[in-house]
């Protein structure tokens, strides 16, 4: 499993790239702040990865400091997923490197 860092993200979303940016936090933490064009799947609903998401997409994984999405990529890859990131530090790291007006919590 690899990672990438904010920065390199928000590179490849300039640059027009279309990766799925699969936020894996709970409803309440999504609510609160989001990467624009995220989808918000709970970790806790692994049927719902399985079942919602293209097996041969681009996924970004997301979440508060990148240890849950960790887990949802190793999971993912586990299920035949073979393009999956992880985002490096979570929402965390975007909104204190790329979106400094974003909610932090």
């Amino acid at each position: 499993m690899q990672t990438i860092p904010a920065e390199e993200l928000k590179k490849k979303l300039d640059m027009g790239g279309k990766p799925v940016l699969l936020d894996v936090r709970e409803p309440w933490e999504f609510s609160i702040c989001k990467i624009e064009g995220s989808i918000n799947i709970s970790m806790s609903e692994p049927e719902k990865l399985i079942n919602e998401l293209n097996i041969n997409d681009e996924i970004i994984t997301i979440c508060h400091h990148g240890m849950r999405s960790f887990q949802v990529c190793n999971f993912l890859e586990e299920n035949g997923f073979s393009q999956v990131l992880n985002l490096d530090g979570g929402i965390d790291s975007w909104a204190k490197k790329i979106d400094k007006d974003m909610a932090q919590y």
